[in-house]
């Protein structure tokens, strides 16, 4: 087992990596100080890795509740997380009551943001079940829920006591999943860190078919450039921002298209493939650092080519984006690959990419 650390003074928590984690009581008995657990689950992940975990806080003298959540993207509203706050009262908890997201990012997204908005603010812990969930969404603290006019708008910043990342889970999860998972870990490379970019490039092969050893090294990198990030700017002030790197296309791809035609990490890979068209029409990346990140997406079988939402469109839902500011969109783009900065852009570069963004470039040869 790898642990990490998200230093934010007394708000910080340990990230423990590895096999086998999911039953571990041991690692739970630190941050479930009261009598009573609420694990939140959904209805896929529930029938495989509840009882695991209920039967390692009931072996903690903990009461537990389990409360399954409908899967997806689509359910990620006001209703669903209804539930949660329905199951809370009806139990009667109390703010020493913990919350154990146990899923991937929608339930870890929901679970936090119950936790954070229950009598002002209960414990919660992270247990991610997916890849994207275990390398980007279970650390840092942004909770939060989707409206119909943009994703993630409504929320809570509410860091866990823990996350506990179970990488035996990540075999359980179908191949689009696994790739969605894939985006984030790209992204990283992406934004920070170019020598890592590289062994994605060199790796993805086994990482696509999830070999046990080379996806405990992607979730722990993932995790440390996270968690450095999250240290310096909690509340997305300034450099957090450039974890968002590819998701102001992304979010308004998911938010076209419907929540959930897409995966989270579906629309972010195509969304990366975008900003670094947009980086490179602005001068500050070249032709072949734009074809390596479009070719590592391919390779981790992600989508490269937009759907047809129509420029104004897209415009239209990149306007509702959390870093806009007075109606103006800001973007994440790359100086280059490892260097990830905010800024926002020219229209006629911005309506340059949406439009090559639909097509299949025959060639990486010109910009155009």
């Amino acid at each position: 087992m790898i642990t990490l650390e998200v230093s934010l003074g007394e708000r910080s928590y340990p990230i423990h990596i590895g096999g086998g984690l999911l039953g571990r009581a041991d690692l739970l008995q630190p941050h479930v100080r009261g009598q009573h657990a609420v694990i939140v689950t959904n209805e896929t992940v529930g029938p495989l890795y509840a009882a695991r975990v209920e039967a390692a806080l009931a072996s903690l003298g903990k009461t537990v509740r389990v409360v399954t959540l409908p899967d997806g993207e689509a359910f990620k509203n006001w209703e669903t997380l209804n539930l949660i706050f329905d199951a809370l009262l009806r139990a009667g908890a109390d703010r020493k009551t913990t919350l154990v997201a146990l899923g991937g990012g929608v339930v870890g997204d929901m679970t936090g943001f119950a936790a954070a908005c229950y009598m002002r603010g209960v414990p919660f812990v992270q247990m991610p079940t997916t890849l994207l969930a275990q390398v980007d969404s279970s650390v840092g603290g942004k909770t939060g829920i989707n409206h119909p006019l943009g994703k993630n708008m409504i929320g809570a910043f509410h860091q866990p006591r823990a996350v506990i990342a179970d990488i035996e889970a990540l075999q359980t999860l179908p191949p689009r999943e696994l790739a969605a998972g894939m985006a984030e870990v790209i992204k990283h490379g992406a934004i920070a860190d170019a020598g890592y970019f590289e062994w994605i490039e060199q790796h993805i092969q086994a990482l696509n078919t999830c070999d046990p050893e080379l996806m405990a090294l992607a979730v722990q990198r993932s995790c440390e450039i996270k968690a450095n990030v999250v240290a310096q700017d909690e509340r997305e002030g300034g450099l957090r921002a450039i974890l968002n790197f590819g998701h102001t296309f992304g979010h308004a791809i998911e938010a076209g298209l419907g929540y959930g035609e897409w995966l989270h990490g579906e629309a972010v890979g195509c969304g990366m493939v975008m900003a670094a068209d947009l980086s490179l029409r602005l001068g500050f990346i070249d032709v072949q650092t734009r074809a390596r990140l479009r070719r590592l997406v391919e390779a981790a079988m992600l989508p490269s080519v937009a759907p047809e939402l129509g420029t104004e469109r897209y415009i239209e839902l990149m306007k509702v984006d959390k870093k806009a500011e007075a109606g103006s969109i800001k973007f994440i783009l790359l100086k280059k690959l490892g260097d990830a900065f905010i800024t926002t852009v020219p229209d006629a570069d911005l309506h340059a990419t949406l439009q090559h963004a639909i097509l299949k470039p025959p060639a990486e040869a010109t910009v155009a």
